[in-house]
């Protein structure tokens, strides 16, 4: 994990946020067949309020293509995402209010 995650995970595990269970470094599958395996890696995933969270540093600044790819993908699948950037983790109380409002819009 990155030192992000490391820090944000902190405040999942554990259920620690309202009794959610969240899930890091979670396969999504979007494809599959007997020949290939489609999938996304969620940076935190919550199945019962279907909800991925994505940490987005640096690079996704030169891949916002794939990124609006990936979340169409995820929507189809009838997916909450958010996104949350590295540097708005300064500001947990923040970040953890932003997760909770999405976890009560499930």
């Amino acid at each position: 994990m990155t030192p992000s995650e490391v820090l944000l995970w902190k405040n999942l595990k554990g259920k620690k946020l309202d009794g959610y269970k969240f899930l890091r470094q979670h396969p999504i599958f979007y494809q599959r067949n007997f020949t290939d395996l489609r999938f996304f890696v969620a940076d935190f995933y919550c199945a019962e309020a279907k909800l991925v969270i994505e940490l987005d540093g640096k690079i996704h600044d030169f891949q916002k293509q794939y990124d609006v790819w990936r979340e169409e993908i995820l929507k189809s699948k009838n997916l909450n995402v958010i996104q949350i950037k590295n540097d708005e983790l300064k500001d947990q109380d923040s970040v953890i209010k932003k997760i909770k409002t999405a976890l009560k819009s499930k």
